[in-house]
């Protein structure tokens, strides 16, 4: 097949979206399809995989992306068998909906944010131009039934359900995550010099979250959780890892571990490409998200043995079940965060919910998504 994958801008450093968008490529590419990526701008590379950028046309970010969306539509007319678009492009073939809703978007900045930003949201909202633009092009897609919608997790398709009173044509294809194959000998390398580095043995207990947007994906609550944890866990030589944002800039975040008498124990590491490393050397991936649609990071956790602890706002904590994490219903409740991280930090728990883990980590590989992929592309070939 010859199939083009639509997003706004193809580097991978940026997150999840495009990190995805990669590894979907090199899947599909692998099994003998072409592969073209129409995008504003990019800068990744893969053998077979035709990058096209289209540039970003216009003084405003809206702008910018309405005139990528009908540059995607001019591009469309090209003969693809299939056009996959990771954000709303009328006319394609298939939405996936990697960053949910815009409505639920919307929720969630509500509740992440407080009594006055939801008594001033209806004036504020729609001040957001470029959100103004997705939500515009989301309704128009959710509209048509020949697009085929993909959310990532149960969580976003019942937001399509509520949001737009839509079932029809709508395909849960639960997101997928690549892990490199490192032998158990490479792991437990990577477990000894980090713990090492940390100045924790063996058997202490490692906490590490993941974020980008430390708002958005708590990791201020994450800090408080774990120093109320810590404080009544006697004797307790714990670590709490935070990987995202160079430690310069996560200055407020070590004042906030310092303010509560944890400073020498909460450690900041700049995003790196070497995550695995860090998944080596912890016990337990705390991500406490706001929203998420369906997080890689939890994702990545799971399928490297790692239990997480993780909130019901999260698409991704479908996944774990009764066993293989905990899932809190609020970033806010710190007590009940601070009660999974002394479940977890014992280490027979853990051991059952890693075993876990592995079990369910066989039925998040990229490999599985691309499978689903391929099953709703031969449906568009149908239609």
């Amino acid at each position: 097949m010859n199939i083009a994958l639509v997003i706004e801008r193809m580097d991978v450093g940026r997150g999840g979206r495009e990190t995805s968008t990669s590894q979907i490529a090199a899947e599909l590419v692998t099994r003998g399809h072409a592969v073209t990526i129409l995008c504003q701008s990019g800068s990744w590379a893969y053998p077979g995989v035709t990058m096209r950028p289209l540039g970003r046309r216009g003084p405003w970010r809206a702008t910018k992306l309405a005139n990528f969306i009908a540059d995607v539509q001019r591009e469309a007319e090209s003969g693809f068998d299939v056009v996959h678009a990771m954000l709303p492009v009328p006319g394609a073939d298939v939405v996936q909906l990697r960053g949910g809703t815009i409505p639920a978007q919307r929720r969630a900045s509500r509740r992440r944010r407080g009594l006055l930003y939801r008594l001033l949201s209806p004036v504020t909202e729609p001040l957001n131009a470029h959100r103004a633009e997705m939500a515009k092009l989301e309704a128009q897609v959710a509209a048509d039934p020949e697009t085929l919608l993909l959310p990532v997790s149960d969580m976003v398709a019942r937001e399509v359900a509520d949001d737009y009173d839509r079932t029809d044509g709508v395909r849960t294809v639960y997101n997928g995550v690549d892990v490199p194959d490192a032998p158990a000998e490479l792991r437990d390398q990577w477990r000894s010099a980090l713990r090492q580095r940390l100045g924790v043995g063996d058997d202490d207990p490692v906490f590490v979250t993941v974020a980008t947007n430390f708002r958005l994906k708590g990791v201020r609550q994450a800090i408080q959780a774990f120093a109320r944890w810590i404080t009544r866990a006697d004797g307790a030589n714990a670590r709490l890892v935070v990987v995202g944002r160079d430690p310069v800039t996560a200055d407020g975040y070590r004042r906030l571990a310092g303010s509560h008498g944890v400073g020498r124990h909460v450690f900041f590491e700049a995003p790196t490409d070497q995550i695995f490393q860090l998944y080596s050397a912890a016990d337990v991936c705390v991500l406490l998200s706001w929203y998420d649609p369906c997080s890689r990071v939890v994702l990545e956790a799971t399928r490297w043995g790692l239990p997480s602890i993780t909130t019901c706002c999260n698409g991704a904590a479908e996944v774990l079940g009764e066993s293989a994490g905990i899932v809190v219903d609020n970033p806010n409740d710190i007590d009940a965060i601070a009660g999974a991280m002394e479940q977890l930090a014992d280490s027979a728990v853990r051991r059952l919910a890693s075993e876990a883990c592995r079990v369910i980590g066989d039925r998040l590989t990229i490999t599985r998504h691309v499978d689903q992929l391929l099953d709703v592309y031969d449906e568009v070939r149908r239609r």
